[in-house]
C-alpha cells in the first residue's frame, strides 16, 4: 500500500509540468498533454520492474521536442527516473548501455537533419546533468541503504555467533567439570574399594564384617562404574561446582593414597609447582595412574618420579603386577586385556587424559612394563600455550563491508568527474575541428583578388564558413549579393575575413574586428 501511494504521488507530481504547458499560445495541446499523462502513468507502473524503461521512454518523447533534450514538460520526469534507475536496479550495465545509445542517437540525429554540433553537444550535457548525475545518486544512496542494512544484519549475526560460542563454551565447562568429577570421585572410590578389600580379608573380624564390606567394596565398584555412565548427562546450571581438589599438591594426593593402602613412594619431593593447563595436567596424570593401580592392581607397589629441566616437567607413574589382598597369585596386567589394563572400562580414563594433556602443550604415552606391571608418563611445559585467537570472522566481514563503501564511494565520486572530463575533451576537439573547419589560412586570403569568380576561389576557401558575422562586426557594404565570414586565426574568435560576392564574383574582402 505505501508503494502504491508513492507511485501516484510521483505520478501527479510528473504530470504537473505536463499541465503547465497545455495552453496553445505556448505550443501544447490538449492531445499532447492526454499522451504525456498516460506515458507518464506506464512509465510510473514499470518503474519498479523495469527501472531503465521510464528513462528510454522520456528520453526519446523529449527527442522528438527538441535534439537538445531539454524540455519543459519532461525534465523532472528525466531527473526523478534517473535517480530511480540507479536506486532501484542492481546492476549497472544496462543503464550504461542507454546512456551510450541516447548520446549515439543524439549524434545520429544531428547528422541526418544537418544541425549544428552545438545541439549534439547541449544533449551530452543535459544527459550528464538531468540523467546520470540523479542515476549516480541513486547509485549511492542504494549502496549506503545497502552498507546499513549490512551492519544491522553483521550486528545480528555477530550477536548469535556471540550466543552460539558462550553456549559453546558452557557445555566445554560442564563437559570438563563432568570428566573431573568423575575422575576425582572415580579415585575416591578406588580408594574405598581398596579400604573395604583391606577390611574384608582383616583375621580380626568376624564373618558377618568381612562380609559387610565385600559388599562395600562391590559396591563402590558398581558406584564407579554408573558414575562414569550417568556423568555425561550433567546439566546443572549451577557454576559452583569443584573440578580439582581445592589447595591438594601431589605430596598430598600421594599421601591420601597411601593412607587409603595403597603402597605409594614419591621418589622426588618436593614436586615443582606448574602454572596453570600444566599444574592441573600434572596432578590429573598422578591421580590418573594412582586410581588405576588401585581399579587394576589391587595391592600393587605405585612409584612416581617427577623430573625437570629448563622447559619441561616430566611425570612418571610405575605400577607393579598386583595381588589381591589375601591371595597368593600376581594379578597380570597386559595391555589391551579385558579389565586388567592401565585403562578404565569404556576407554574414558586414559583418552580423557591424553586430550587434558594436550591442551596443556604436552605428550602423554602408557605402556605395559615387562614384569607385567604399567607405566603413565607425560612430558608437561613449565609455560603453558596460549589459547588460539578465535577466528576472525566477524573482522572479515566487516573489513568486506568497508571496501564496498569504498569501492561505492568511489564510484560516486570519480564516475561523474571521468565522464565530466571525457566530455569536455570531446567538446575541446570537436571545438577545435570546428575552428578548423571554417579557418582561412592568410597565405590564401593574400591570393585572393576582387573579381574572382567563385569557382576559382574555391579551393583556398575552408570547408563551412562562419554562421553569422562577429557581435559588433561594421556593416556590410550595400549592394552586395552575399558577405561570408572565416576564421583569420585559430583560436580567438575575431578578428574575421570577410568576403563579399556580387553575381557570384568576389566584390569585396576585407579583414573586420
Amino acid at each position: 500500500m505505501r508503494e502504491r501511494l508513492f507511485d501516484l504521488g510521483l505520478w501527479l507530481l510528473l504530470c504537473v509540468p505536463v499541465l503547465l504547458r497545455s495552453d496553445p499560445n505556448d505550443g501544447g495541446s490538449w492531445t499532447e498533454v492526454a499522451v504525456g499523462v498516460a506515458l507518464l502513468g506506464g512509465c510510473v507502473a514499470v518503474s519498479r520492474r523495469w527501472p531503465p524503461v521510464p528513462v528510454a521512454v522520456v528520453v526519446a518523447v523529449s527527442l522528438t521536442s527538441t535534439l537538445e533534450l531539454f524540455t519543459a514538460s519532461y525534465s523532472l520526469a528525466l531527473v526523478a527516473f534517473g535517480y530511480l534507475a540507479g536506486r532501484r536496479q542492481e546492476q549497472t550495465r544496462a543503464a550504461l548501455w542507454l546512456f551510450g545509445a541516447v548520446a549515439a542517437a543524439g549524434l545520429l540525429l544531428t547528422a541526418v537533419t544537418h544541425t549544428s554540433l552545438g545541439q549534439w553537444f547541449t544533449l551530452l550535457l543535459t544527459l550528464a546533468l538531468a540523467v546520470v548525475a540523479p542515476w549516480l545518486i541513486g547509485r549511492y544512496v542504494r549502496q549506503y541503504d545497502r552498507l546499513v542494512r549490512s551492519g544491522w544484519e553483521l550486528a545480528d549475526r555477530m550477536e548469535r555467533e556471540q550466543a552460539a560460542v558462550a553456549d559453546r563454551e558452557r557445555l566445554r565447562e560442564r563437559s570438563r567439570i563432568a570428566g573431573d568429577m568423575h575422575d576425582s570421585l572415580g579415585h575416591d572410590l578406588a580408594l574405598i574399594a581398596v579400604r573395604a578389600g583391606v577390611l574384608e580379608v582383616d583375621p580380626a573380624l568376624g564373618e558377618d564384617q568381612q562380609r559387610a564390606a565385600g559388599e562395600l567394596r562391590r559396591a563402590a565398584a558398581d558406584a564407579t562404574a554408573r558414575l562414569r555412565d550417568i556423568i555425561g548427562v550433567l546439566r546443572e546450571d549451577d557454576a559452583g561446582a569443584p573440578t580439582t581438589p581445592s589447595g591438594e599438591t601431589v605430596e598430598e594426593l600421594a599421601a591420601r593414597a597411601r593412607a587409603s593402602g595403597l603402597a605409594v613412594t614419591l621418589a622426588t619431593t618436593p614436586v615443582p609447582t606448574l602454572p596453570g593447563m600444566s599444574g592441573l595436567a600434572l596432578h590429573r596424570v598422578v591421580q590418573e595412574g594412582l586410581t588405576n593401580a588401585a581399579k587394576h592392581a589391587p595391592g600393587a607397589a605405585v612409584s612416581i618420579a617427577v623430573t625437570q629441566d629448563a622447559a619441561n616437567v616430566r611425570v612418571r607413574v610405575t605400577s607393579g603386577p598386583g595381588t589381591r589382598p589375601g591371595a597368593t597369585t600376581p594379578t597380570a596386567r597386559t595391555p589391551g586385556g579385558t579389565g586388567r589394563t592401565g585403562l578404565a572400562p569404556g576407554g574414558t580414563g586414559l583418552v580423557g587424559l591424553d586430550e587434558r594433556v594436550r591442551l596443556a602443550g604436552g605428550s602423554l604415552a602408557h605402556r605395559g612394563t615387562a614384569d607385567g606391571g604399567f607405566a603413565l608418563e607425560a612430558v608437561l611445559p613449565r609455560n603453558p600455550p596460549a589459547p588460539l585467537p578465535a577466528a576472525p570472522t566477524s573482522a572479515r566481514e566487516l573489513d568486506r563491508a568497508r571496501r564496498e563503501v569504498r569501492r561505492g564511494l568511489a564510484r560516486a565520486i570519480w564516475i561523474p568527474l571521468a565522464l565530466l572530463l571525457a566530455l569536455g575533451l570531446l567538446m575541446a576537439g570537436v571545438a577545435l575541428w570546428t575552428q578548423h573547419q571554417s579557418y582561412l589560412e592568410p597565405e590564401d586570403y593574400a591570393r585572393m583578388r576582387v573579381g574572382q569568380s567563385l569557382a576559382e576561389l574555391s579551393e583556398g576557401l575552408p570547408d563551412s564558413p562562419l554562421d553569422s558575422a562577429p557581435r559588433r562586426a561594421p556593416a556590410e557594404p550595400p549592394g552586395m549579393d552575399e558577405c561570408r565570414y572565416y576564421r583569420s586565426t585559430m583560436l580567438a574568435a575575431i578578428p574575421v575575413y570577410r568576403l563579399c560576392f556580387v553575381d557570384g564574383n568576389l566584390a569585396e574582402k576585407a579583414r573586420v574586428p
